[in-house]
């Protein structure tokens, strides 16, 4: 055999395998129902609901801490629709502004709105987790770039949730956030 055969087997060797780690045993290959028996159950319009304070980090595709932040969330709801206000401040001084519209289902599922939200999230409780799925557009002063997102949120037995999100251009991976969110002191 020749050594083109070779390389074409040991590349389709690579891909397969970067496609199983990606499909069975990712952040990205996670479902809600890998949580729906899991305690203490997470109800957006409890454990998202009031002033809550936000500090995080943002990794760069390199892995590096890229930004760090602490925001103000303040969140409502009526019913099954919810109102979250936030305010990012980053170690760099920008400051951010986000307001969400979040619909809750009967059936846990959630639809999420937001000015920077390019058409309409969509997610789910689940359990002791909140998923959520959207694409977001950067600032124009970071590109404007279009990145697909994966949201989810754990809540501890304590209360605190632990929020995990990755944020992905052509299916690679470009920026991941890791940040805590728990109820305000007054």
């Amino acid at each position: 055999m020749n050594m083109w055969f070779y390389i074409l087997i040991g590349a389709l060797l690579a891909f397969a395998l970067v496609w199983m780690r990606r499909t069975f045993w990712s952040f990205t290959a996670q479902t809600p129902e890998d949580y729906e028996d899991e305690n203490p159950a997470f109800d957006v319009r409890e454990h998202l609901n009031g002033p809550i304070l936000c500090e995080g980090v943002i990794y760069g595709p390199l892995g590096r801490v890229s930004s760090r932040f602490v925001a103000d969330f303040d969140a409502s709801w009526e019913g099954n629709k919810g109102v979250m206000k936030e305010r990012f401040v980053y170690d760099d001084g920008t400051v951010q502004d986000r307001e969400w519209h979040l619909t809750l289902g009967n059936d846990g599922k959630i639809r999420a709105l937001a000015s920077d939200v390019v058409g309409e999230g969509q997610g789910r409780q689940s359990g002791s987790t909140v998923l959520l799925k959207y694409d977001i557009r950067l600032p124009e002063a970071s590109g404007g770039h279009v990145l697909n997102t994966v949201d989810w949120m754990y809540l501890t037995p304590n209360g605190t949730i632990m929020n995990r999100s990755q944020f992905r251009k052509f299916g690679i991976k470009v920026a991941e956030l890791v940040a805590t969110m728990r109820p305000k002191e007054a």
